[in-house]
């Protein structure tokens, strides 16, 4: 009985593996989140300062994760950056009400905002009214997807 048990866990584990990475490889939303429902572009320009590369953008999403990790309360989101050059951040919840709302959702953007504000690699590059949307875009990101991991993805383009 525990073969067959162990047999059915792995083949499942393959499985679920195997239609997880095809499904990133295709750009299908649905792997780590609901389809994008909604969009917009970000534009502005508020500093003027070389792209980061790869090992600055996973870093910087590591070093979040590394905080939240570090935090007594279990982390209510998950941040993390996707693609060959980690090119697409990717910001989903963990519970029903942390994002609940976009509005809730850009709540958190902001105060995470002001946290990151003082890392080394913003200090002297960015000005006081910088956004989240500012920072990911300084940092090199593409895209962000913010998510509540249930209903609803948003997508936010950076130009």
């Amino acid at each position: 009985m525990i073969r067959i048990l162990i047999a059915a866990i792995i083949a499942v584990s393959l499985a679920v593996a195997s239609f997880g990475g095809a499904a990133w490889a295709a750009g299908r939303d649905s792997y780590y989140y609901p389809p994008v429902n909604s969009e917009e572009v970000f534009a502005r320009e508020l500093a003027d300062a070389p792209p980061a590369d790869r090992t600055v953008r996973v870093g910087f999403t590591t070093h979040i994760t590394k905080a939240q990790l570090a935090a007594p309360e279990s982390p209510r989101f998950v941040i993390f950056a996707k693609g060959d050059e980690a090119q697409h951040m990717i910001i989903v919840a963990l519970d029903d009400e942390v994002f609940k709302t976009i509005y809730r959702a850009r709540a958190v953007l902001a105060q995470l905002t002001s946290n990151v504000r003082g890392a080394e690699f913003f200090v002297n590059k960015i000005r006081d009214d910088a956004t989240w949307f500012d920072l990911a875009k300084l940092l090199g990101f593409d895209d962000l997807v913010i998510s509540d991991g249930a209903t609803w993805s948003h997508r936010v383009i950076f130009e």
